[in-house]
C-alpha cells in the first residue's frame, strides 16, 4: 500500500513540475491535456494494476507491463524524433544570427576604415 502512494506521489510530482509553465510558454493546450491524461492513466494503473492487464488483452498483448513497455519505447521514440527536429531548427538559427554578426562586424569595420 505504501509503495502505490509513494508511486502516486511521485507521478503526481513529475507531471507538476513537466506541466510548469516556462518563460517561453512553449506548452500548449494539447500537451497538457495530454499529460493529464496520462497522469490520470498512469494513477489508475498504480491503483488498479489488472486494469492495465486487461487492456493490454484488449488490444492484443499478453501482458499489461508488456504494454506499458511498448508505449513508453514509442513515447522515447517521438521525444528522440521533436528534439532532433528542435536541435536542427536551432542550428538553423545560430547560422543565421552568426551571418548577421560577421555581416554588420565586416560592415562596422568598413567604416571605421573609411572615417580614418
Amino acid at each position: 500500500m505504501w509503495v502505490q502512494l509513494l508511486l502516486i506521489a511521485a507521478i503526481v510530482t513529475l507531471g507538476l513540475v513537466v506541466m510548469r509553465r516556462t518563460g517561453a510558454d512553449s506548452h500548449l493546450a494539447i500537451r497538457r491535456i495530454l499529460m493529464m491524461l496520462f497522469i490520470v492513466a498512469a494513477i489508475l494503473s498504480v491503483l488498479f494494476p489488472q486494469w492495465l492487464t486487461w487492456v493490454a488483452s484488449l488490444i492484443g498483448v499478453g501482458r499489461g507491463t508488456d504494454l506499458l513497455f511498448y508505449a513508453l519505447v514509442v513515447m522515447f521514440l517521438t521525444f528522440v524524433y521533436t528534439q532532433y527536429r528542435r536541435n536542427l531548427a536551432m542550428q538553423r538559427q545560430l547560422t543565421l544570427l552568426a551571418r548577421k554578426i560577421a555581416l554588420l562586424d565586416a560592415e562596422n569595420g568598413e567604416r571605421a576604415t573609411r572615417n580614418r
